[in-house]
């Protein structure tokens, strides 16, 4: 597990220890400073995460489905695409279910990049991607280490970022998406996070008609991004 911490080759969600003393300082310098979680537990819940017979040895690392794209990447291949950039940034997603339905429908309606915070956000489990029926294969998905710093570097790229959620007065229809844009969607419950809500140029939602109050947020991301590939087929 350290020599693939060193080198980077797979994307840890989280890394469970039974302790932490020398035998596991090195893991634990390495998983620090690339920002991956550690928990402590104890020795019987270590044996039940791998198959029987496999020595654990007091450490087990959770590994993404896919690994993540870097952020910088990504960016420079944006301001080199000719197609106006669709991006969707989802503040704070913490079930799997929701995550693979909206990597789903992302890739189905032609989103360019997925941006995921690395704290308080499910990663690319493997619940996520059997949620997502095979497009995380074709899904570029970044985690980034703040969202508020992304949506400012966008910006001076010349793409604005919209947050969707209830309390807006303006419908996520009156929202020019033909252009580059960026779609910023909350977790669930809490919605987008008040600092993150500032740094968006506008704010927007999906009126209701019936007696709840909101949708889904899986089905929230369906709804504006159907909506933003009626407007890029119509030139609207």
């Amino acid at each position: 597990m350290t020599e693939a911490l060193r080198a980077k080759t797979r994307s840890f969600l989280k890394i469970v220890l039974t302790h932490q003393d020398r035998q596991f300082s090195k893991i634990i310098q390495l998983a620090k400073s690339q920002g991956v979680p550690l928990s402590i537990e104890p020795r019987q819940s270590l044996d039940r995460l791998v198959l029987r017979g496999e020595n654990h040895q007091g450490v087990v690392g959770f590994v993404a489905a896919k690994a993540y794209e870097s952020e910088d990447d990504v960016l420079s291949r944006l301001s080199n695409q000719v197609e106006g950039p669709l991006l969707l940034a989802l503040d704070g997603i913490e079930d799997p279910q929701n995550l693979g339905a909206i990597i789903r429908t992302a890739e189905g309606a032609g989103v360019h990049a997925i941006f995921i915070p690395d704290r308080r956000s499910v990663g690319l489990t493997a619940t996520v991607a059997r949620t997502s029926a095979g497009a995380l294969e074709h899904m570029t998905v970044v985690r980034c280490t703040n969202i508020g710093k992304l949506i400012e570097r966008l910006q001076n790229q010349g793409i604005p970022a919209v947050a969707f959620h209830p309390a807006a007065t303006q419908t996520y229809d009156e929202v020019e998406m033909n252009a580059p844009v960026m779609l910023v969607f909350g977790g669930e419950g809490k919605g987008v996070r008040p600092g993150v809500l500032q740094k968006c140029e506008q704010q927007a939602k999906i009126p209701m008609q019936g007696q709840v109050e909101s949708l889904n947020v899986s089905a929230s991301v369906a709804v504006v991004v159907f909506e933003a590939v009626r407007q890029r087929r119509r030139g609207a």
